[in-house]
C-alpha cells in the first residue's frame, strides 16, 4: 500500500536549498543545471512568488499549487536556455554593496529595506 505525504505551507517555509524545493514538490530536475544556476533560479522564483502571493486567496492548496507551478515555470525557462543579462544579475549591487534580499541576514532583517 502506497502512503501519501501531506505537504503544507509550514513545511514549504522551512526549505532552504534550491534542491529542497524540487524535492518538496516531487519535481525531477537536472542536478548540474540547478548547481550552476541556483542563484538565478531562486532569484526568479522569489520574484514570481512575491508577485503571485499578493494576488492569491488564503487557500493553502491553491497556494501550494501556485508555488509548484512557479518553480516549474522558472526552472523550465532556465532549462530552455534563459540567461539573465549581467545587468539583471548585478543590479542588486549599489555602490559596491549588496541591496535587496541578498543583503538580509537573520540578524539584520527587520522587515525593512529590501522588502522581503
Amino acid at each position: 500500500m502506497e502512503t501519501t505525504t501531506i505537504i503544507s505551507l509550514d513545511d514549504f517555509y522551512e526549505l532552504t536549498d534550491a534542491e529542497d524545493y524540487f524535492e518538496f514538490f516531487g519535481i525531477d530536475y537536472d542536478k548540474s543545471l540547478v548547481n550552476v544556476k541556483r542563484f538565478h533560479i531562486m532569484k526568479e522564483y522569489g520574484t514570481m512568488i512575491k508577485t503571485g502571493m499578493a494576488n492569491l486567496p488564503d487557500d493553502e492548496t491553491q497556494l501550494l499549487d501556485f508555488l509548484k507551478f512557479a518553480l516549474l515555470k522558472v526552472y523550465g525557462d532556465f532549462k530552455t536556455g534563459y540567461a539573465p543579462s549581467a545587468a539583471d544579475v548585478w543590479g542588486m549591487f549599489k555602490d559596491g554593496n549588496l541591496s535587496g534580499c541578498a543583503s538580509c541576514t537573520p540578524a539584520t532583517h527587520q522587515g525593512g529595506s529590501c522588502g522581503c
